[in-house]
């Protein structure tokens, strides 16, 4: 396959585009202006935005991509006033701006990436934070382009994800530097109930989804929204007691100490529908044991 990927340079990105290369697939990104990348010289780089957008159009239409993998987006918890423009740009006006290429160019699918927060306390949509807002508004305009176009969409709303080499600050981060240190973490009573994925598993959900709308579109529906959920689901101190025993340490937690956060997901969403021919790859063990060198 020929495709194409923004967000290539985050986490979930760069573990994906080291498994397309892998699998002989011609890869192209986006590259923001200023932004480095570590990729081979396999993958190709293009900055959209850098000329008009009649220019991106007539690049879409050159490179004859088969698909497109939109990950690229701006997180934020907690929104400050100023921020707001920002987020709008990143997951909104850029997924249109990036759809209407797609589109003009005959490019046969589009593969959005959504989250579980766009889903608070399991409903069928409700914002936890405006983040999620503006995943959910790039949706309803996504269904504008697949009801007035030829490409088929899709959105795969994730939840936690985990891996080797990740620079975001989470959870097992957060365990990794007190088991180091032996100081005391302070944390809620730990209740909320924790879906997370190992990000092999993410990788491979993505690549079966491309698979199907490649070789098999009518088992995709235009407009459908899948949900990657874990095997199986922890509570956080359920989650905590793998960890330690894993890694075969001690966490010194203050469970408790900390109020839960405004609009606290204690349910993740479970309502989504699993991607056709997708299972797990790594369990939770197994990806926390990857992990275990850095000990």
């Amino acid at each position: 396959m020929n495709i194409f990927v923004s967000g290539a340079t985050g986490f979930i990105g760069s573990h994906l585009i080291k498994q397309l290369l892998k699998l002989g697939h011609s890869i192209t990104v986006n590259l923001r202006p200023g932004k480095e990348t570590s990729f081979n010289s396999n993958v190709k780089t293009h900055t959209l935005g850098k000329g008009d957008i009649e220019s991106d159009i007539d690049f879409f239409r050159r490179e004859d991509f088969d698909g497109i993998i939109h990950l690229a987006s701006l997180y934020i918890t907690n929104h400050k006033s100023y921020e707001v423009i920002d987020l709008i740009d990143s997951n909104v006006k850029f997924g249109s701006y990036l759809l209407e290429c797609a589109s003009k160019a005959s490019v046969n699918w589009f593969i959005n990436t959504g989250t579980f927060w766009q889903n608070y306390q399991d409903e069928d949509y409700s914002p936890v934070n405006l983040y999620a807002a503006t995943k959910q508004a790039f949706e309803s305009i996504m269904q504008f382009y697949s009801e007035t176009n030829q490409i088929k969409t899709c959105t795969l709303r994730l939840s936690d994800t985990f891996g080797q080499n990740d620079p975001r600050p989470k959870i097992f981060s957060l365990w990794e530097r007190i088991a180091k240190s032996g100081e005391t973490l302070p944390m809620s009573q730990g209740e909320q109930i924790i879906d997370i994925n190992h990000i092999s598993n993410v990788v491979h959900a993505f690549i079966t989804l491309a698979g199907h709308l490649q070789n098999e579109p009518w088992n995709i529906k235009s407009g459908a929204v899948y949900a990657l959920n874990a095997e199986k689901r922890y509570s956080l101190k359920e989650l905590s007691i793998i960890f330690e025993r894993v890694m075969e340490t001690k966490l010194n937690i203050a469970w408790g100490d900390l109020d839960y956060r405004e609009r606290e997901v204690m349910v993740p969403w479970s309502k989504g529908v699993s991607i056709p021919d997708y299972f797990p790859v790594v369990t939770i063990e197994e990806g926390l044991k990857e992990l275990k060198w850095k000990y």
